[in-house]
């Protein structure tokens, strides 16, 4: 192993290039630049966040840092190990953390799954037992660690994930959206456990849709957009992108998407979001004027029943919809 490197995750220019054939006789050729260049570093025991929408390329960046996928040009470091020379010493140094329910064994029980995962990991069979005994401990699986896996709940099944990524006693782990599809609570439970494993001294590489999550865990995050970092900072100051805009909250019955376009062609308006919570929907206006806006809002938006507007202080999730923009 090299002498400990300076940083603990290393992008340098990472490229990733897909190519295709499409037609009947397989013709025409298409080229999809999924990564275009991107550079960061990650400290030692730092969480550090990959921030995107679907397509951005955060997932492709992820699998290439953990030698899934070999990068088209650039440089990839993890622990000074090279991403596309050194793949074995990097994949048994690594934990890598995936959302969803695939990659675990439903017929066997929790511990059965650890306990191939820690065979598949090389890890002694003089620490193994304890290893798998602490790690279902630390993800509140201990009573059900006999039980097989198809009858776990969806939050308890991303525990097992969460131990299975840790068997190693990895250095650095990577979380690709490790909350998606779980319960509030079991949510909530999860991002402890994130938390925890930072106390402890891990390096994260997290990527994840929910800004809350990022402005709660990351000491940095860096923002994807088609391939690119647009920006790279820690929450508050990329909150500062939005500094500026006050964002006015409509709750409302009956709006429609031709109620939102009216609102986004105005030249007061920055953008416009919105999200349905039953019937009721959130609409969240961003514009510099503040609230001598709502009336204007309250005009446009007359054919919908208005239940309450306010005006909130910019979040994370307004600078991110900026950025992306």
């Amino acid at each position: 192993m090299p002498e400990k490197p300076e940083k603990a995750i290393v992008a340098r220019d990472l490229r990733r290039i897909y190519r295709s054939s499409k037609g009947v006789f397989r013709k025409k050729h298409e080229i999809v630049e999924a990564v275009k260049g991107i550079s960061f570093e990650v400290e030692f025991g730092e969480l550090f966040g990959l921030l995107g929408p679907n397509g951005a390329g955060k997932t492709t960046t992820i699998k290439m840092l953990t030698t899934l996928l070999t990068p088209t040009s650039g440089t990839g470091k993890v622990l000074g190990f090279d991403v596309a020379k050194d793949v074995i010493d990097i994949r048994r140094r690594i934990g890598i953390i995936f959302g969803g329910e695939r990659g675990l064994y439903y017929r066997v029980s929790g511990r059965e799954n650890l306990r191939y995962f820690a065979d598949l990991y090389g890890v002694p069979v003089s620490k193994r037992d304890k290893r798998i005994t602490d790690l279902l401990d630390l993800v509140g699986l201990s009573d059900r660690a006999d039980t097989k896996v198809e009858g776990y709940s969806r939050g308890m099944k991303q525990r097992l994930h969460i131990a299975k990524g840790l068997i190693n006693d990895p250095d650095v782990i990577f979380m690709d959206e490790p909350t998606i599809g779980l319960d509030p609570e079991a949510a909530r439970e999860t991002r402890a456990m994130i938390k925890g494993l930072v106390d402890k001294g891990k390096t994260i590489l997290l990527t994840t849709h929910y800004m809350f999550e990022a402005d709660e865990l990351c000491s940095r995050i860096a923002v994807i957009s088609n391939g690119k970092i647009v920006a790279l900072d820690s929450p508050s100051e990329l909150k500062k992108f939005v500094k500026d805009i006050t964002v006015i909250e409509v709750e409302a019955f009956g709006l429609a998407n031709t109620d939102l376009d009216v609102l986004r062609r105005q030249a007061d308006v920055t953008n416009v979001s919105a999200e349905l919570e039953g019937e009721r929907q959130i609409v969240r206006i961003q514009t510099p004027r503040g609230s001598e806006f709502i009336p204007t809002v309250t005009k446009l938006l007359s054919r919908a029943k208005i239940v309450d507007i306010r005006t909130k202080e910019p979040t994370l999730e307004d600078a991110y919809l900026k950025l992306v923009a």
